[in-house]
């Protein structure tokens, strides 16, 4: 039923959400068991609802209608009517206010009460019972845009893959406390291009932004009620609209000049998505968009319907073996692809969108779809390529085309420097870019996403200054987070005067930085790692929108030392193909030459034997890489070319003498980099020689570079 005045046309069924065609707004909801669907529309304010309009048009399971006198800007939420029957897997109620899936805005904040939730809060049946509240008033509300920008001649970076060195950040906690960043650009995407945070991110020298979640999110209401938030935003309930807390100015445009300012200064956007479950969380969770619009359809459930199958650990989980759920996903990537002119995904628990009947499926119609697409096989696909589910480790098993983080890389290298025996043999393959997980399959070295910390646990301070966690800030009693984080506090536990430890602390932290950043592959730098970020043992500050998870700004002279070292570190990468292959090392003799492309030698200057490999003592080795035998093409078809490189790592508690290789007889060698140097560099400029020991420090990485051989 029309409401006052109001003109009402059918509409069409394409595209889904609220479009403005520059005349009026088109008005398009899938849903395939409702029984009536109502448009609902506010006041500028959203907290009055002015009309409510009969939507009595369905084609293929959409309802729609069309309305001449709307314009952007209008709020508007929906009302869908159908069975109340969970043990059907239906929770239809109209007198929920509903989120529409495909709002490209979202006005306001959730207001927590109990008639936000579908049944009976308290009921002895749980959720059997059908609530009646108007839960309007508690909703945020859907709003029309105009998606008109200047983009000018933005266009698509596309930076190779080989040549990316990717930053994870969290938009509101890098320049919260920035302090040449005005107050009210802090924590929100306009900070984010500030002059000189754009000057920093260029100084250190990465190519691309890894953003924690910008898609709209909502805080759960546990959090809420102990005074805590979901900082982290792995909790959405919009997957086209960007996170309005955010925004400096509450318009999508701040946004979309975030992207174009950052791509004037070489640096790509990638965003990190969760596609795999909402905010609305278990059969217990309220209903605030797709629970109410078809529950059956947008959630996997169980064999008796009345329960969220939970393969994510938030209760739900999206049900991509749904052709409008994979529309939705696949028309939500587009649109930040083309409309809002991001370069690529990191994918939230992506085994879990491959998931078909149980298993993960590696041909799966998500996958499949993936692929073939003309606009999203182009841009960067990274999967975080496991779940909560059985069988859902799925690292080195995504399809060409798709990059990983391999954890396998981070769990090595914290092994490793932590002085653990037996690893070497792995060591070798996730420096050389992790070949026995991904060439199998045709991929090439930098499928690999190596890190050694992300948001996700400890920062690379933390690693190396905590044995155990320290949650108890997140109102858990510490049960919460990882007790397996292969960390070590060189002698104390957290904040310490031991000037021993602190200076052991300083030298991990850059043997780690140094491995992540020479390995073959693409590194990625959690955001504040450069700089001695701490959280203060804190392995799960998901819920800590505070200090504790901010990136202080105001750092001390260490802090200052390390980020020097680290700009000198991507620096070397990028200028050096060597560091950067974009093809697996063959070790084997180049045709023309008498050395291979790569060698690994033991400290005594010979090549590994297959024997040493094995070795659980082994806590030292070389790997020698010849720049002349890189044999790969520029895009112009010129032979690459390089320096050559000895690399020695060294996690044992005390001094290796290490004889530099003998596999080039007459060489003069320098020492470009040597981690017990606060600035990795040497206090002397001497050269060493073939079949000369070089004194290898305890817990220590070095770098050589040959300057003359025969």
């Amino acid at each position: 039923m029309a409401g006052e005045g109001q003109a009402v046309w059918p509409g069409r069924s394409y595209p889904l959400g609220a479009t403005w065609d520059g005349e009026g707004v088109n008005f398009a909801l899938f849903s395939e068991h409702a029984d009536k669907v109502e448009l609902c529309l506010f006041d500028a304010r959203g907290r009055r609802e002015i009309e409510r309009i009969d939507m009595r048009w369905q084609t293929d399971q959409v309802w729609h209608c069309y309305l001449p006198e709307a314009r952007p800007g209008q709020l508007y939420g929906y009302r869908v009517h159908g069975p109340y029957d969970p043990t059907q897997g239906h929770r239809f109620n109209p007198h929920k206010l509903l989120l529409d899936p495909y709002a490209k805005d979202i006005h306001g904040n959730v207001r927590w009460n109990d008639a936000l939730f579908g049944y009976t809060v308290g009921d002895p049946e749980q959720d059997m019972r059908m609530d009646t509240r108007d839960s309007a008033a508690g909703m945020p509300k859907s709003r029309v845009v105009d998606h008109g920008f200047p983009w000018g001649d933005d266009r698509p970076l596309r930076t190779p893959w080989h040549k990316t060195v990717i930053y994870e950040l969290h938009v509101k906690g890098f320049t919260i406390r920035h302090p040449d960043v005005p107050r009210r650009h802090r924590g929100t995407y306009a900070g984010l291009i500030n002059e000189r945070v754009i000057e920093y991110l260029k100084d250190l020298g990465v190519t691309a932004v890894e953003l924690m979640p910008v898609h709209s999110f909502i805080n759960d209401r546990n959090l809420a009620e102990q005074g805590l938030s979901n900082y982290w935003g792995y909790n959405t309930i919009g997957f086209f609209a960007p996170h309005a807390g955010y925004s400096a100015s509450g318009e999508i445009g701040e946004f979309k000049t975030m992207v174009k300012r950052l791509h004037s200064n070489g640096i790509e956007v990638i965003l990190d998505v969760v596609y795999n479950h909402t905010a609305e969380g278990s059969h217990l969770g309220p209903t605030l968009s797709f629970r109410g619009i078809d529950n059956s359809a947008y959630y996997r459930l169980t064999a008796d319907r009345r329960y969220c199958m939970d393969y994510t650990g938030c209760g739900n989980t999206l049900n991509t073996m749904h052709p409008r759920v994979l529309q939705l996903i696949m028309d939500s990537l587009r649109y930040w692809v083309q409309e809002m002119h991001v370069d690529g995904f990191r994918f939230d628990l992506a085994a879990s969108l491959a998931r078909e009947s149980h298993s993960v499926n590696h041909f799966s119609a998500f996958l499949n779809m993936i692929h073939q697409d003309p606009v999203l096989s182009r841009v960067k696909l990274i999967a975080e390529p496991w779940d909560l589910g059985e069988g859902g480790f799925q690292v080195g098993n995504f399809p060409v085309g798709w990059t990983e983080w391999n954890s396998r890389y981070r769990d090595t290298f914290r092994a490793y420097w932590k002085g653990e025996g037996g690893v070497i043999g792995e060591l070798g393959y996730r420096l050389t870019g992790s070949s026995d997980l991904y060439a199998f399959s045709g991929r090439r070295p930098y499928a690999s996403i190596n890190f050694i910390t992300c948001h996700d646990g400890f920062t690379l301070y933390d690693l190396v200054s905590y044995n155990d966690k320290h949650n108890l800030a997140n109102g858990e009693d510490n049960r919460d987070g990882d007790n397996n984080n292969l960390s070590w506090n060189c002698g104390d536990e957290g904040p310490t005067r031991n000037l021993h430890v602190r200076r052991l602390r300083a030298q991990q932290q850059r043997n780690f930085l140094t491995s992540l950043l020479l390995s073959q592959g693409v590194p990625m730098i959690a955001a504040g790692d450069e700089m001695c970020r701490t959280q203060q043992g804190n392995n799960n500050a998901y819920c800590q929108d505070n200090e504790l998870s901010w990136v202080n700004w105001d750092i001390d002279g260490h802090a200052v030392e390390l980020h020097g070292f680290v700009r000198q570190l991507i620096r070397l990468r990028k200028q050096h193909p060597v560091f950067h292959r974009r093809h697996f090392f063959q070790g084997r003799r180049i045709k023309g030459a008498n050395i291979k492309d790569i060698v690994w030698v033991s400290p005594t200057g010979e090549e590994m034997t297959d024997e040493q490999w094995t070795h659980s003592y082994a806590r030292s080795l070389g790997l020698l890489l010849q720049g002349d035998a890189i044999e790969e093409q520029d895009s112009r078809g010129r032979p690459i070319s390089d320096e050559t490189f000895l690399l020695l790592l060294n996690a044992h508690y005390q001094t290796v003498n290490f004889t530099l290789p003998k596999q080039i007889r007459i060489a003069r060698w320098s020492v470009e980099l040597d981690t017990t140097f606060g600035n990795g560099k040497r206090d002397d400029s001497r050269f060493f020689h073939s079949g000369e020991i070089y004194p290898l420090k305890a817990r220590s990485t070095v770098l050589l570079r040959l300057l003359r051989s025969n």
